[in-house]
């Protein structure tokens, strides 16, 4: 009964994040013509005040995100084109992220340099994790078992590690970065900023459920592995 509860509480942890922020970004979507501006015109205008004429603003099939390699603003096709709440809120998040890739921020930096080196560690990884039953079984060298652990670590820790990374830096996008700039260059509509905020903790929250399951995933690893 109590295991029940607590994979109960758990799943809730896992999924309700996500469905809650997909509910408040759809919520906010309407009307779609409630600014002057789209999305892309105010990620455009907040970039240009921010001394960021060099990074680009495009739409995107791939999600809303920044990439500090490309020194590119991308917001999805709807967000990119819309005038809505969401669409300039959202807007200005992912400007958030080029004014902490501008300023240096370590923790933008630090998961930058990370998913460079993810891909490759990954498969690294895996490798690791089919090639060590066959040393396993070829060497009868029980501490060759070392390499499935490390292998679990490289495939599954590096992308765990990723996702704790990005929540404080989507954290700092939303309200260290984004709503100060939406009060002080007058962007929104009077009283639209307590919808306002509750759209960049959508936005923040994003990856939560994806270092939740990150987590999820390295637990049903290691239990395995302890059998």
């Amino acid at each position: 009964m109590v295991l029940d509860l607590i994979l109960a509480i758990f799943l809730a942890a896992l999924f309700l994040p996500g469905f809650w922020v997909r509910r408040v970004m759809a919520r906010y979507s309407k009307p779609a013509d409630r600014y002057s501006v789209t999305g892309g015109d105010a990620a455009r205008r907040l970039l240009d005040l921010n001394g960021l004429q060099s990074v680009g603003v495009e739409a995107t099939e791939s999600g809303d995100h920044y990439s500090p390699l490309e020194k590119m603003v991308r917001l999805s096709a709807d967000n990119f084109s819309s005038k809505s709440l969401t669409a300039v809120t959202i807007a200005a998040h992912e400007v958030g992220h080029a004014v902490q890739d501008a300023i240096g921020y370590p923790a933008l930096r630090l998961r930058t340099q990370l998913v460079r080196w993810v891909g490759p560690i990954q498969k690294v990884g895996a490798v690791l994790l089919m090639g060590a039953p066959v040393i396993i079984a070829v060497t009868r060298i029980p501490s060759a078992g070392v390499l499935m652990v490390l292998g679990g670590f490289l495939t599954l820790g590096t992308g765990g590690l990723v996702h704790m990374v990005t929540l404080p830096t989507e954290f700092d996008a939303s309200f260290g970065k984004a709503l100060p700039m939406l009060r002080e260059h007058d962007v929104l509509i009077a009283g639209d900023e307590r919808h306002a905020r509750r759209l960049l903790r959508a936005a923040a929250m994003t990856y939560v459920s994806a270092s939740l399951m990150s987590l999820l995933n390295i637990a049903r690893w290691w239990a395995i592995l302890r059998r």
